[in-house]
């Protein structure tokens, strides 16, 4: 019993070492929006 545990323990952290070498191979792109915003003029004033 001791000896599967360790067997599932052992696969995934490999699993998850795998992971991390292949997000740091192909990282996602990174989502780009363009934001504007109209501030009042009110905010400005003097």
């Amino acid at each position: 019993m001791r000896r599967v545990f360790l067997l599932v323990l052992l696969l995934g952290v490999c699993l998850l070492g795998v992971g991390m070498v292949v997000l740091g191979a192909f990282p996602p792109e990174p989502r780009l929006k363009q934001i504007q915003r109209v501030l009042p003029n009110d905010r400005f004033a003097r």
